[in-house]
């Protein structure tokens, strides 16, 4: 798939692989709009980009808030014209220190399914259509090992990112033949602060880059027509 030109929505695009790959997608000559709940960081994320020479917008909001998609939507067709990628990024891991998935509070699921699963669904439904009827598109789900491996203590992230990666291979199936594609992947463990919030204890030295993990994606987007629809890459 081409980069250049294409206008892309990243959410949870003010850190981590998030900013990463804005700024990747950026530099391949896209139209990036970034979505977060921090505006100082965000700003800073744009600033960055367009100081590069690059196109880059910013709206503040927060994908597991009903009321903020349909005007995070609007205002990103606006600024860039109808979204051709849409890397749904934003995620939240719950509580932390992480807990006993019994030991979870029900409110404290609920938030993090509407973050990492309920939001990307509602963005979908929004964005998705017009893709189908241009007959292009791309949606990228960006999971974790934690939505196939059963670890002790990522109860409510492992059980939303699992949810994430079937709801991403059900919508390849029944848009099958519109030409949106969708994926998963999942990035491996980076260094970012997510993953120091769920490990403070982890050698930071044994973690991946985001920076090296946003261009592993940026090779698999523009390599995604070879990679079956609704499949789950894996980047190691």
């Amino acid at each position: 798939m081409e980069i250049q030109n294409t206008s892309v929505l990243v959410t949870g695009g003010s850190r981590g692989l998030g900013r990463a790959l804005a700024l990747a997608l950026a530099s391949g000559g896209a139209r990036v709009v970034l979505v977060a709940r921090n505006r100082g960081e965000l700003d800073r994320t744009v600033e960055l980009i367009r100081q590069r020479g690059a196109e880059a917008y910013g709206i503040a909001g927060d994908i597991g808030s009903k009321v903020d998609i349909y005007p995070i939507c609007a205002q990103a067709a606006a600024l860039v014209g109808p979204i051709d990628i849409l890397i749904q990024n934003a995620s939240t891991l719950g509580p932390v220190p992480l807990r006993l998935l019994l030991d979870t509070h029900c409110e404290d699921l609920e938030e993090v399914l509407n973050v990492n699963l309920i939001g990307p669904f509602r963005l979908t439904k929004v964005i998705v259509g017009s893709m189908a009827l241009r007959g292009r598109g791309l949606v990228i789900a960006v999971s974790s090992d934690a939505a196939v491996e059963a670890y002790s203590g990522w109860g409510a992230y492992s059980v939303s990112k699992a949810a994430l990666d079937h709801m991403t291979r059900l919508l390849a199936v029944e848009l099958k033949d519109t030409g949106v594609r969708f994926l998963s992947i999942d990035p491996g463990e980076m260094d970012t602060r997510m993953h120091a919030d769920a490990m403070p204890d982890a050698d930071r030295s044994a973690l991946a880059r985001p920076e090296d993990v946003a261009a592993r994606v940026m090779e698999t987007i523009r390599h995604v027509d070879e990679i079956p629809n609704g499949a789950r890459e894996v980047l190691r």
